[in-house]
């Protein structure tokens, strides 16, 4: 019998129909449950659970999210239970532990806004989370993470349970879909001339909209950058309106609008890249492996980012890109010049960029490495010889002949 995966996952989840259906055609039965839409899921062919789940702080809404976590658990049955979202690896745990033989795989996708935010509710919650976490941790047969901070900080705190952990770089990029959706869409000079930028100098961010994401900082930078090089414009792509108390405002835009334009969501993001002139990704937000920085690699755009966990795993400052300190408006704004002055030294960088993303970040090492764990995981439950997780991964690894970059 195929092993059954459940993935479990937030309102974004439908960016993992690629992984699923990959992990599908090694001989895994996938379904997947969130609170994203469910058509991608349906006319993808993967059965898909909806419920509803609460980004924010909210215990209610918590409450009856674990309640809908368990019920579907238990109807489902799957082999494996794999988890993302700060919330959903401390509430899957708990909703799946009393079930005999539903292993649980939680994906620490970056620490989030609990831990990135300097708010009175976010110091006063952490304490709380960490409690949860190592409680959680005790039903989780292996925690993944996606950069080594991360695991250095959950190993520190404790909040690993017996299972262990493994890293696994990011989630991975559909490499050839990505490269297939720039192909197919309009031509750089006719998306050019449709959002009325023919000739200008464009700087993309791709982005949900709020605070922590770093955007008051890049609204200022875009400021600076505006006085010494008037042609240039910024586009800011992703939603501002869903993000809640943490969003910005509309009017904090609109203050820089004769040099920035908000596109809101869109889903022509690899046409997007394919005009831009530079990715400034400004986060202050403790990230995994930021799928954004990865699609504008892939794409060869230079970049500018900050030195944020995730960021510095693709990122080397000077080789491949540039880091600033997050919250710097003045630095982001002097990599930003630097890069738009320099465009020999920027093209060479961001042709590292591109190499090394598509070699260690491609969707099908991730998805090797990924069944690797959970093969492994079904058939230790089998209780047969097998080698370790990282004799597993390590194997993988080895199939794949990743290239390494630089010492």
């Amino acid at each position: 019998m195929k092993p059954h995966l459940l993935c479990i996952g937030g309102e974004d989840h439908s960016f993992r129909i690629p992984f699923l259906l990959a992990l599908r055609r090694k001989g895994f039965r996938v379904s997947a449950a969130g609170s994203a839409a469910s058509n991608p899921f349906l006319q993808a062919g993967i059965d898909f659970h909806p419920f509803d789940f609460a980004r924010f702080v909210d215990p209610l809404a918590d409450w009856s999210a674990f309640r809908a976590i368990s019920k579907l658990i238990a109807d489902v049955r799957p082999t494996l239970v794999q988890c993302f979202d700060t919330k959903l690896n401390i509430l899957v745990p708990f909703a799946a532990g009393g079930l005999h033989g539903v292993k649980v795989v939680s994906t620490i996708n970056g620490r989030g806004w609990l831990y990135s935010s300097q708010s009175p509710m976010a110091l006063s919650l952490r304490p709380i989370y960490r409690i949860l976490e190592r409680l959680a941790s005790q039903w989780v047969a292996v925690t993944v993470f996606q950069n080594r901070e991360d695991q250095a900080f959950f190993i520190r705190h404790r909040m690993i349970g017996r299972g262990g952990s493994l890293l696994i770089p990011g989630s991975g990029v559909d490499i050839a879909t990505f490269d297939r959706a720039a192909v197919v869409g309009p031509s750089s000079a006719a998306l050019r001339e449709a959002l009325g930028l023919a000739g200008r100098e464009i700087i993309v961010t791709v982005s949900r909209m709020t605070r922590q994401k770093g955007i008051p900082t890049l609204l200022e930078a875009a400021a600076i950058v505006h006085r010494h090089r008037p042609g240039a414009r910024f586009l800011l792509v992703g939603p501002r309106e869903s993000e809640g108390p943490f969003a910005v405002t509309e009017a904090e835009i609109e203050r820089h609008a004769p040099y920035v334009m908000a596109l809101g969501r869109r889903s022509d993001v690899p046409s997007l890249l394919g005009i831009a002139d530079l990715f400034a990704f400004p986060t202050e937000y403790h990230e995994g492996v930021p799928r954004a920085l990865l699609e504008a690699a892939v794409a060869g755009c230079p970049i500018v980012t900050t030195t944020m966990p995730g960021c510095t795993d693709v990122v080397r400052d000077g080789w491949n890109g540039l880091l600033v300190p997050p919250g710097d408006p003045r630095r982001m704004a002097d990599g930003i010049l630097r890069q738009l002055d320099d465009r020999d030294a920027a093209t060479k960088m961001a042709a590292r960029a591109s190499q090394r993303v598509r070699a260690e970040f491609n969707l099908d090492i991730t998805v090797a490495r990924y069944a690797a764990v959970y093969q492994n995981l079904v058939e230790r439950s089998m209780k047969n010889p097998l080698p370790t997780l990282e004799e597993a991964l390590a194997s993988v690894a080895r199939s794949h002949d990743v290239a390494q970059f630089g010492d």
